[in-house]
């Protein structure tokens, strides 16, 4: 059984912030206002043209032509009977005003079927870049080697696209070999240059023993894709199978956190490399580090959108600092617990991917 959580359900935007409920709600009374104005001002005075808000509050959220349709029917019965009451106002005044009612109505419906139209084609588009990242991103065994893992993609709240995020475990010859990385970009385009690089990843994991060397294939094949302009972050990581030191590979990426004895520490690079796709135009190479990663030690990869998540004052969530905070046990409650962590500093949805990998050595 495969511990993984890879959860991204698709956010219509019409699915609205609880502020816009509330300033519909407020609609609503200022409209009602309005009417008990009107009869309470005498047959002088109308406030009948403010009936046609109601159509269009009516239509604020609607997947249904016929919810601002029928607004507009009662609000064009009650301005019938505004004029009926209101007979020191002008006909041509009452009868604008129900003029302007039937054709506000008119447009919300128009307005509520071609904006679910466009949700319906989204809806659609986003399925298909969802499947085709799901299959990418395949389930990850709870135990594999020597290691304990767990594995967290979650989707931004705020976004209508597939995200780049990408991840992979897997047994090598040289041990087990870790990935996580962060594609530049967004949508369609995104989840090819994921396919891409995780496919030059499995291949070239197992075939070199230099984790430097699996670097700079993905480096290659990503700089030989015809016209992209996506680049990507990533971390690569080797363990083995028997005890020794782990191997990093840092290519541009947020530096992986060591947890040992109840301390955090930060895996920073031997040398400043480029992001994949980036060598060649900056210069420079990728280099193996060497960590001590021993029994009951736990290693967390994770990409910007942890790491930068910010409350509502911007400040960014202190990933270290939480994290040295938190039991250092069971991978799987470690990333349950880090998750509600970072939520709760943010107040709200999250506004960027976020994947987190976490291996504990067993023995």
């Amino acid at each position: 059984m495969a511990d993984v959580s890879n959860t991204r359900a698709w956010r219509s935007p019409r699915f609205l912030p609880r502020w816009s409920h509330r300033v519909t709600i407020g609609g609503y009374v200022l409209v009602a206002i309005a009417v008990a104005l009107d009869f309470a001002s005498g047959p002088g005075i109308t406030f009948a043209p403010m009936l046609a808000a109601l159509p269009v509050l009516a239509g604020v959220g609607a997947r249904r032509a016929t919810i601002p349709l029928t607004a507009g029917v009662v609000a064009g019965a009650i301005v019938v009977g505004m004029a009926a009451y209101d007979a020191g106002v002008p006909d041509v005044v009452m009868a604008t005003a129900v003029a302007t009612v039937v054709v506000v109505t008119f447009f919300s419906c128009v307005n509520v079927v071609v904006v679910t139209a466009q949700e319906r084609e989204l809806h659609r588009v986003h399925t298909v870049a969802e499947a085709a990242q799901r299959a990418l991103l395949r389930l990850v065994p709870r135990r594999m080697g020597p290691l304990v893992v767990a594995v967290r993609y979650v989707a931004a709240e705020a976004e209508a696209q597939i995200g780049g995020d990408l991840y992979e475990v897997m047994p090598t010859p040289y041990g087990v070999r870790l990935f996580l990385g962060d594609v530049c970009g967004k949508g369609l385009a995104a989840v090819e240059t994921a396919a891409d690089v995780l496919g030059v990843f499995r291949d070239a994991a197992r075939a070199e023993p230099d984790l430097a060397e699996v670097a700079r294939r993905l480096d290659s094949a990503l700089a030989r894709r015809p016209e992209s302009e996506e680049f990507v972050t990533a971390v690569l990581v080797g363990i083995p199978d028997t005890p020794g030191p782990a191997v990093v590979v840092n290519c541009g990426h947020p530096p992986p956190l060591l947890c040992h004895d109840g301390r955090v520490s930060t895996v920073e690079p031997s040398a400043e490399a480029p992001p994949l796709a980036l060598l060649g135009l900056v210069g420079g190479d990728y280099h193996a580090g060497s960590i001590a990663f021993d029994r009951g030690d736990l290693l967390l990869l994770y990409t910007d959108g942890v790491s930068e998540a910010r409350d509502a004052a911007s400040r960014f969530y202190p990933l270290a600092q939480r994290l040295a905070a938190l039991p250092h046990g069971e991978p799987d409650a470690l990333l349950d617990e880090l998750l509600l962590d970072v939520r709760a500093h943010v107040g709200s949805g999250l506004t960027d991917d976020a994947a987190l990998l976490a291996v504990r050595r067993e023995r």
